[in-house]
């Protein structure tokens, strides 16, 4: 029994001390390790993050925008108190009425004064003739002419008058239609299409122009951010094609990025690399936009593989 055992040991150790079973074994050992593509860089994911703000000051008098919903642009998802507005425009509207009244009563009375000044007109006519024929005396004409002359001036007010009472119409029509922008803007209208990712306000609360009220992101397409050596620089281009990876519980999970970005100039790596020799590395910075399935998020890492 002892005599097979000590036979076994010997053909083993023979098999593995043997120049072929060394040099089988590290072929294989390399092969294991060069079994995917080897990574180009690293980075994170990132998506343009819009902040909305209030453009009116108010009490937010509801306030739907919840975070993780989708929004379309132009949706409206809130409203500020416009109260205080809609009686600064009521009362806008009823000094334009009684402005449009006086208008309408000087018109009027111009035209008495143009009535006057055509009667006056055929009596001077008929006073000239009658002079002619010695009918007639100068000062009746002189009064005439006098009565014509008063009204000429009387009409010239008028007009000064209406041109003050247009522009008084216009300053309020100004100011109307500013209150009528407030007013709109009061509606809190979504501007772009997007996932909420932050709610700053809720119902009930007083805010003023310019506090934020919520953060909105599109997320159907993320951005990659990377950073490569000089010497990779010269091997990748905007609009190539790159392979993007992420980690799964099932392993890796390849998806397709298209480059979008590259930095003109270079950095220092940035902090998030630890160790103090690659801190030290100038980089260039480049941006990859990758399409979402779901799987993508904010500050997500992820590996990149450029194709060459």
């Amino acid at each position: 029994m002892s005599n097979k055992t000590n036979g076994f040991k010997s053909y083993l150790n023979m098999k593995i001390l043997h120049p072929f079973y060394i040099l089988s074994l590290i072929l294989v050992l390399v092969s294991c390790g060069k079994s995917g593509p080897e990574t180009d860089a690293y980075g994170n994911f990132e998506a343009v993050e819009t902040t909305i703000s209030a453009e009116a000051n108010g009490r937010i008098l509801w306030f739907s925008a919840i975070e993780g919903q989708m929004l379309e642009a132009g949706d409206t998802v809130g409203l500020i108190d416009t109260t205080d507005l809609h009686l600064k425009l009521n009362q806008l509207k009823a000094q334009r009425s009684a402005i449009a009244g006086k208008s309408t009563t000087i018109n009027a009375q111009t035209g008495v004064y143009q009535e006057q000044k055509q009667n006056l007109l055929i009596e001077k006519t008929r006073t000239e003739n009658l002079l002619k024929a010695n009918a007639a005396t100068p000062r009746q004409l002189d009064d005439l002419n006098g009565n014509l002359r008063v009204l000429d001036r009387q009409m010239e007010a008028s007009r000064s008058q209406l041109s003050g009472l247009k522009d008084e119409i216009q300053v309020i029509d100004t100011q109307m239609d500013q209150l009528n922008e407030s007013i709109q803007r009061s509606y809190l209208i979504n501007p772009v299409k997007g996932t909420v990712l932050n709610r700053f306000a809720e119902t009930g609360e007083i805010t003023g122009f310019g506090k934020p009220l919520y953060k909105i992101a599109d997320l159907r397409s993320m951005d990659l951010r990377v950073y490569i050596s000089g010497d990779e620089l010269s091997a990748i281009k905007t609009g190539d094609t790159a392979t993007i990876q992420i980690d799964t519980p099932n392993g890796l999970k390849k998806l397709q990025g298209r480059i979008t970005w590259i930095s003109p100039s270079a950095e220092f790596t940035p902090k998030i690399i630890q160790t103090r020799d690659e801190r030290v590395n100038l980089v260039y910075a480049v941006k990859l936009s990758v399409p979402n399935d779901g799987s993508l998020k904010i500050a997500m890492p992820a590996e990149v593989v450029f194709k060459k």
